[in-house]
């Protein structure tokens, strides 16, 4: 293998969890230049990546077809030995089946995975309940040997970790309360509830993205905690991930940032509300706590993913999920 493209154009979470497809086949080709297809936005996860040649940019936003076809006369033109796509859906379905590879491995949902070389059976759902994502990712490159199961990784720079020393002489706690889907994300009046009960000496640091900020804004003024930060929009995804290296704790929805904690093995208390672990998608940190319902809710879970509102209109899922279940995680 000279030159391989890997492909995952969704978000943020899924890509973390497409790095150890590329930590593995440095791995295994080490002298291979290594490429990654992904969306706008999602590039400055990847910077700094030791094993990644090139990072190629999907703007799905503006032109979304038209930056499509640009891209694949590109990719047709890198000739590449191996693509490997992680993603499900039909327009990474068309770069792969038409990239001209040598050699190209998908999942069998991909609604073009009839034109790969190779297409792989994709388990996720209450029957495939012993499958983590990263696990499903690897079974795709399965055939390149057997060197055991590898880590999501991100690489923070010097600079990055620098950035975020705001608290180094202190122990701090980072809170990312916020979720794009409302049945993922523990309700605001549960984490003022949960935050007015930390000790005071210890400093909060809320993190997420810039449409997050104003929840964060929110939950500080209520809670009334002195030290409390509000990072949401100012740090880079890097940046985030260095300040997660080394807090005492990260408390996180079942969204992206457990995936960063993982990524960066930092500790990390993930509450699922709606959705449960046995998806795949639980954090993988040495220190990690999952945080959920003790009841048993026959409507829980209400889907694969999170949803808009709760179908049965009481969001029991994240209202009994007690501040104890989470104060404890601190101490541990």
């Amino acid at each position: 293998m000279k030159k391989i493209l890997i492909i995952q154009t969704a978000f943020i979470g899924d890509v973390i969890l497409a790095t150890p497809v590329a930590e593995k086949l440095h791995n295994v080709f080490p002298d291979a230049g290594i490429d990654f297809l992904l969306r706008k936005g999602n590039e400055n996860l990847l910077l700094n990546h030791p094993f990644l040649n090139e990072i190629i940019v999907w703007d799905k936003k503006h032109n979304k077809y038209r930056n499509l076809f640009g891209i694949l006369r590109l990719i047709r033109n890198a000739n590449y030995d191996l693509v490997v796509n992680l993603h499900r859906f039909g327009s990474s379905g068309i770069v792969t089946a038409f990239s001209k590879a040598k050699r190209t491995i998908g999942f069998d949902k991909n609604p073009f995975s009839v034109f790969f070389s190779k297409r792989v059976k994709h388990n996720i759902g209450k029957e495939n309940y012993q499958y983590h994502e990263i696990d499903r990712n690897l079974s795709l490159v399965a055939e390149y040997g057997n060197i055991g199961r590898i880590m999501p990784r991100l690489y923070p720079s010097a600079k990055d970790y620098f950035k975020t020393e705001t608290g180094k002489d202190n122990e701090y706690i980072c809170i990312a309360p916020a979720s794009v889907w409302f049945t993922k994300q523990y309700p605001k009046d549960k984490w003022i509830e949960f935050i007015r009960s930390i000790q005071e000496s210890l400093h909060i640091y809320f993190i997420g993205s810039v449409t997050d900020k104003e929840l964060c804004e929110e939950i500080i003024k209520e809670s009334g905690h002195q030290f409390s930060e509000n990072f949401a929009g100012k740090l880079s995804l890097l940046e985030t991930a260095a300040l997660m290296k080394n807090a005492k704790m990260n408390f996180v929805n079942d969204s992206a940032p457990v995936h960063i904690a993982s990524a960066m093995n930092a500790p990390v208390a993930a509450i699922f509300c709606s959705t449960i672990p046995e998806f795949g998608f639980s954090p993988l940190s040495e220190k990690s706590t999952l945080v959920q319902t003790g009841e048993s809710l026959e409507c829980r879970p209400c889907g694969l993913h999170g949803l808009k509102y709760c179908p049965e209109n009481h969001f029991k899922c994240a209202y009994t999920i007690e501040k104890e279940n989470l104060l404890q995680t601190i101490d541990n």
